[in-house]
Parts: structure tokens; C-alpha cells; sequence
């Protein structure tokens, strides 16, 4: 069945407005000088105008695009006022023939910019990654739970004096707190230091002083 077809109030309501500013800034521009086909291309410049920023707003609410809607705002809402009677359209000023004949460059200049400046781009920033050491891990996908490597125990050597404790950043041992927890719920036995150091890839040093913090 087609459907029927239901006036909408907010378009009536638009193409009213768009009807009488369309012949107010006719009546303005014919009033400062321009005659005959002349002051029926002012509506339709201030028209394509606003049409140019719209574009342009649909996109990107950039400063020039507000801009030049302001512009042809004031163009359009003061031709309305203008010729509400509070302007002699027999007698107009010089200042308002200087602006009606000065209106096609400055709208020209308005749409060149909005239809050619390209927009800029908005760029997303990524989060910093916590490390450069650490490594991706796809938490989607669990891993098989894995035994720990037999340690045996080396040949006494001679005590060489200790190494200063690696600094470990808090965003990594936060990230190796979840992975022993996730140790512990698939084994049930605490994480150790070379099992930490494969998943983490990093020096056994650096993976001792994190498991010391974990304890």
C-alpha cells in the first residue's frame, strides 16, 4: 500500500523561512542598486554559502566554518531586519550599497576556502604501552598451563659481590601480578622466576627482583 503522505511541521516551518529571507535579501539588494537579475543572485549567493558551510560542519566543526556561518547568518537575519521598516529602502545608506556590492567576492572567497582548506584530521592517541619489554599477549586465547623447568643446582663458585637490584617500572610488575595470578589459578602453585621470565621475555635479573616483589 504507498504510504500517505503527512505534512511535516519543521519542514513547512523551513521552507517559509527560506522563502521570505530568500525575497527579503532580493528586496535589500534591489534597493542598493542591483537590479534585475543581479538582486535575485544575492538569495541564491547567501544560500549556496550556508549550503558550503553545512558541508563542511558535517565533517569537521572547525573555527573557519563557524565562521563563515556567522557571516552569512547575519547576512540573511539583517536583510530581514533591514527590510522590516526600519530601514528607508528609498533612501539607503552608502555604507549598506558599499556592503551589497562587496557581498559576491566576499562569498566567493568564503565557499573557495570552506571547499577547498582540507580538514584536519583527528588522530586517536594510543596508550602508551607499559614497557618496551613487554611482550603481546593475546588474553583471548588462554594458554596451556606449563610445568616448571627443573632447577638444578650448580657447582658452588666463588661469592662475587651482589648486583645492584634492577629498577622495575610499577606498570610492569602490575602486569606480572596479573599474569602469576593467572599462574597460580591454572596450576595452583605460585609463580617462580623462570617461568615469569619466559612469559615476560625478559633478564633473569630483572624477573627475580619482580617475583621478590610478588612474594
Amino acid at each position: 500500500m504507498p504510504r500517505s503522505f503527512r505534512p511535516d511541521a519543521v519542514l513547512v516551518q523551513a521552507v517559509i523561512a527560506g522563502a521570505l529571507s530568500f525575497a527579503h535579501l532580493h528586496d535589500l539588494a534591489a534597493a542598493a542598486g542591483q537590479s534585475g537579475w543581479k538582486a535575485w543572485a544575492y538569495p541564491v549567493s547567501v544560500d549556496l554559502l550556508l549550503v558550503a558551510v553545512w558541508r563542511r560542519l558535517r565533517t569537521e566543526r572547525s573555527k573557519l566554518a563557524w565562521f563563515w556561518f556567522l557571516v552569512a547568518l547575519i547576512a540573511s537575519l539583517g536583510a530581514n531586519i533591514a527590510t522590516a521598516g526600519l530601514l528607508d529602502l528609498d533612501h539607503v545608506p552608502a555604507w549598506l550599497r558599499i556592503l551589497v556590492a562587496g557581498w559576491p567576492a566576499l562569498a566567493f572567497l568564503g565557499g573557495t576556502l570552506l571547499a577547498h582548506q582540507p580538514a584536519t584530521s583527528t588522530k586517536e592517541l594510543a596508550p602508551e604501552p607499559l614497557s618496551h619489554l613487554e611482550p603481546v599477549i593475546d588474553l583471548d586465547r588462554p594458554e596451556p598451563a606449563t610445568q616448571a623447568p627443573e632447577i638444578t643446582t650448580p657447582d658452588p663458585v666463588p661469592a662475587l659481590p651482589e648486583a645492584p637490584t634492577p629498577a622495575v617500572p610499577p606498570a610492569l610488575v602490575d602486569h606480572a601480578r596479573k599474569i602469576a595470578t593467572d599462574h597460580r589459578a591454572r596450576t595452583g602453585a605460585e609463580i617462580d622466576t623462570a617461568t615469569l621470565r619466559a612469559r615476560l621475555g625478559i633478564p633473569e635479573d630483572l624477573a627475580g627482583a619482580i617475583v621478590a616483589q610478588l612474594a
